[in-house]
């Protein structure tokens, strides 16, 4: 029988809002930073202009206010973003930091 390995998902987002910047540039680039807001377009759509979605560098939540779309922390941006199941965003994204995603 094998066991199930839990994910530490509060350590792997701290560590990603500690990277918020660089992570977002990489993932949305052509966006800006507004204040403390990342401001792009949504890659997921046809979406003309940047304006809509937007990730909080702060706190990692992010919406894309046009569709509804929103999440927690940079870990739900990455499920969104690459079409992942969060334990699959959260050890992608762990690996991508070097910090370890499992508890």
């Amino acid at each position: 029988m094998t066991r199930r390995r839990s994910i530490a998902f509060a350590r792997v987002a701290g560590a990603a809002l500690a990277n918020n910047e660089a992570i977002v540039s990489r993932w949305l680039p052509g966006g800006r930073r507004e204040g403390a807001e990342w401001v792009c377009r949504n890659p997921r759509r046809a979406d003309a202009h940047p304006g809509s979605f937007k990730v909080n560098l702060r706190n990692g939540k992010w919406s894309d206010f046009a569709t509804g779309d929103c999440g927690g922390d940079l870990i739900a941006l990455a499920a969104y973003l690459f079409d992942l199941r969060q334990d699959e965003a959260a050890i992608k994204v762990g690996d991508m930091l070097g910090v370890n995603p499992y508890d």
